[in-house]
């Protein structure tokens, strides 16, 4: 079925139009004084839809100044160093609370 909505649903129904997009991976086509305005659909979807390169290249484009390849090779060589020890969010959030109750 296609999803028509005004695009007032965009503000005042955001979840419900999330949750067509993101969880039901439906596309919502949303009108402005009863003419097509805009599609939305998910990242996932519309990365199918361009291929898979085509973002990759977008992506690159974007954060090349920050060099990305860089960050993307530490982040390697950081998960595969076995002497590097992983906190879970539990542990970390707990170490917070108990310097915070310190305090």
């Amino acid at each position: 079925m296609i999803n028509i909505r005004p695009v007032s649903d965009l503000r005042n129904k955001y979840p419900e139009i999330e949750n067509l997009t993101v969880k039901e991976d439906e596309v919502v086509y949303l009108t402005k004084n009863g003419y097509g305005s805009m599609v939305v659909m998910s990242l996932e979807r519309y990365a199918k839809m361009l291929g898979e390169n085509e973002v990759e290249q977008a992506m690159e484009e974007k954060y090349k100044d920050i060099g990305i390849e860089k960050i993307e090779d530490e982040m390697d060589k950081e998960i595969a160093d076995k002497n590097v020890k992983y906190l879970t969010h539990e542990e970390v959030f707990g170490e917070l609370r108990r310097k915070l109750n310190e305090k």
